[in-house]
């Protein structure tokens, strides 16, 4: 019998009951806001002046206007993987889904407004 339950058979496999822990998703929502937000000042601060009509005036030109997005892809999976800011790695990880399904919104909107006028 068992010593917890009276009445009931010993089970030897039988897993103690433990409580679920409280998630923890202020650090998670904090990652994707201000890693979206970072992304977009990140980007459009270090990519400014590469457009033709700009006269590339900035070392970022070309495909190396993709350099920023790789420098925070880099921190954000190594926050990421290290236990102690994984929350706020995935929330980073997020955001950069946020910045690409949005700046590609931004984008196809920019290029169907200009439709006609090419």
């Amino acid at each position: 019998m068992s010593e917890d339950k009276p009445g009931t058979p010993w089970d030897p496999f039988e897993q103690p009951q433990q409580e679920p822990p409280e998630p923890k998703r202020g650090s998670m929502v904090l990652g994707i806001l201000l890693g979206a937000l970072a992304l977009y000042a990140l980007y459009f601060g270090t990519t400014m002046g590469i457009a033709p009509d700009q006269g590339y005036r900035t070392f970022l030109a070309g495909p190396a206007a993709l350099l920023p997005i790789a420098a925070y892809l880099a921190v954000a999976i190594v926050l990421a993987v290290r236990p102690s800011t994984s929350r706020w790695g995935t929330g980073m990880l997020i955001g950069l889904g946020i910045f690409t399904l949005a700046g590609g919104g931004v984008c196809v909107a920019f290029l169907a407004q200009m439709r006609g006028e090419v």
